[in-house]
């Protein structure tokens, strides 16, 4: 039985695709929210970017970004700035167009500035503030030749208060792409899952179920067990989260996934069915990748939309709820409109934005190529 509702809000000022495993959308420090970038129907980077105003739920356009991107990370500094880095530039093609460069928003002005560029230009990254204000970046794609790609195993950390200069700092054991990275309660960042990049085209890759720690004292990426499956095809989110007290992720061996390159119904404390591409008869749920997994002030995790396989063409309106008490499913109110790769963010008074996304892609456009993209928000408040 639901326990929440879902209210239609004011749209984006452009329809928007948000492919990567952060949704790009960030919430400021007086409790608005910015979504900066993404890409258009066909692909291409955009540089739009607009502020949400919870108060009046109305998005307004604010400065653009210097540059053009799309899979890149958006991330709160500490001094409340935000700090964009990376990402994939101009209009879909392969080789990547992966970016080194990086700017900064501030949320006084409505402004971006650049700052210095990153030592490896990358896309589909992570990016995790650590204590003390400096971000850590890790993994992503980059060009491997004049024709191929490859997921990165290096990392760096910027440092704002330090005239914004980048240091490389210790390498991932496995390289990796479209992974998520969480901060925990002693400094350090888990990385966990991801893509590998497996041939030349760039198409074809591997997901990873071994997960990494970073210790920002000795600057160490080392191994921190397996997952049980691996997070699915990019760039399927992984519920990286931190519950309540008591309740975070265990550490031990975790059994290794061997279902390479397809979505799967787990996550870190208790699989959901365990049939990938089919409903489960006693829950209903079924595999859905592109989705989003926002973090409640109950400390449930809310995880929305999505779509299926294989064709991974429409996007899904259903929403699920997680409660790590009783290590249960439970089945929430849809959205009014399906949609995948889209944005989505908890705010500060324990309500959920959802906004743009794809709803269909591929042949079941009326184009029958170009992605159908929606400019639609939406709110939900948890009862």
């Amino acid at each position: 039985m639901s326990t929440g509702h879902w209210t239609t809000l004011g749209d984006l000022p452009w329809e928007r695709n948000v492919f990567g495993a952060a949704s790009g959308a960030v919430r400021l420090a007086d409790g608005r929210v910015l979504l900066a970038g993404g890409a258009d129907e066909r692909l291409t980077a955009t540089a739009e970017a607009a502020v949400f105003t919870p108060t009046t739920g109305i998005w307004s356009p604010t400065a653009p970004l210097r540059t053009a991107r799309r899979m890149h990370t958006t991330t709160v500094l500490a001094d409340g700035r935000v700090l964009v880095t990376g990402g994939y530039g101009g209009p879909l093609s392969f080789p990547t167009r992966s970016l080194a460069t990086a700017e900064v928003y501030d949320p006084e002005t409505g402004r971006w500035t650049d700052t210095a560029p990153m030592e490896r230009a990358r896309c589909g990254h992570s990016a995790t503030l650590l204590p003390g204000g400096r971000v850590l970046v890790a993994g992503g794609v980059d060009r491997r030749s004049g024709d191929s790609d490859g997921a990165l195993t290096s990392a760096e950390v910027y440092d704002p208060a330090g005239g914004g200069r980048w240091t490389a700092t210790g390498e991932l054991a496995d390289a990796r792409a479209h992974h998520p990275a969480v901060a925990l309660p002693d400094g350090g960042v888990l990385v966990a899952g991801g893509w590998a990049v497996t041939d030349r085209s760039g198409s074809g890759g591997a997901a990873l179920a071994y997960c990494e720690r970073y210790d920002p004292g000795t600057g160490h990426l080392g191994g921190d067990g397996r997952l049980r499956r691996a997070p699915g095809r990019p760039p399927t989110d992984a519920a990286a989260r931190r519950f309540r007290p008591g309740h975070r992720r265990r550490a031990g061996r975790w059994d290794r996934a061997r279902r390479a390159g397809r979505p799967v119904q787990s996550c870190h404390r208790r699989a959901l069915p365990p049939r990938p591409g089919h409903l489960d008869p006693r829950t209903g749920h079924a595999p859905r990748p592109l989705h989003r997994a926002l973090l409640l002030l109950s400390g449930e995790v809310l995880v929305i939309g999505g779509s299926t396989e294989p064709l991974y063409d429409g996007g899904l309106s259903s929403a699920v709820r997680y409660d790590p008490l009783s290590r249960s499913w439970s089945p929430e109110a849809g959205m009014t409109v399906g949609r995948a790769e889209f944005a989505a963010v908890a705010l500060t008074d324990g309500r959920a934005l959802v906004t743009a996304g794809t709803i269909r892609t591929g042949p079941s456009t009326p184009s029958g190529g170009h992605h159908r993209l929606t400019s639609t928000s939406e709110l939900f408040t948890p009862r």
